[in-house]
């Protein structure tokens, strides 16, 4: 049996939630980003507590369809930024109409009647936070940044962050504060 888990966007999380199933004594094949596959399936009360332990850490479990694919269109977004290889010339339409094996009109009418965002517009805020994240570790150049990232130049990554932020990339690296969003707030 799958359960769908929502605000599930690092391996942290995929810690937390084994933990709060293994305190609910709820045997699990697996816990992946998004989804944990249980070895039976559970009576209604069991759920219902496990969803109240899962709430009492910021998850939650996914019952309605939509929500489910929601959740697994914003991980599959979440991976494709960690894992810092997209391409220049890569389109968020092909990748996730590819993955999931439907229509990107149809991923994208749910996503934003849904998230009140467009699809383009949480893979931006996905990769600008990721931004931020890489200058502070100050591991990689700009350059590097933009080019792991999928920006044709230095240039058009500066002004999207500076869109975003309200800051240059060189202007937010000298805020003493350099606050980031929790990724399941974006």
């Amino acid at each position: 049996m799958q359960i769908f888990i929502k605000n599930m966007v690092c391996n942290r999380c995929i810690s937390a939630v084994e933990d709060v199933f293994r305190n609910s004594e709820i045997d699990f094949a697996s816990v992946n980003l998004g989804w944990v596959e249980t070895s039976a399936e559970f009576s209604k009360n069991k759920l219902q507590k496990l969803n109240e332990n899962l709430q009492k850490i910021g998850f939650e479990i996914l019952e309605d369809a939509s929500q489910k694919q929601i959740e697994t269109i914003k991980k599959l977004i979440l991976e494709k930024v960690q894992n810092l290889d997209i391409d220049e010339d890569f389109l968020l339409s092909k990748y996730l109409s590819h993955k999931l094996n439907k229509e990107y009109s149809n991923i994208s009418k749910i996503f934003s009647q849904t998230e009140n965002i467009t699809l383009e517009q949480y893979f931006i805020l996905q990769k600008i936070e990721k931004v931020k994240e890489l200058l502070i570790y100050r591991e990689l150049t700009l350059s590097q940044i933009a080019d792991k990232l999928g920006y044709k130049t230095v240039q058009h990554l500066s002004q999207q962050f500076k869109k975003i932020t309200g800051f240059s990339p060189s202007q937010f690296l000298e805020l003493k504060e350099k606050k980031r969003l929790p990724l399941d707030f974006i």
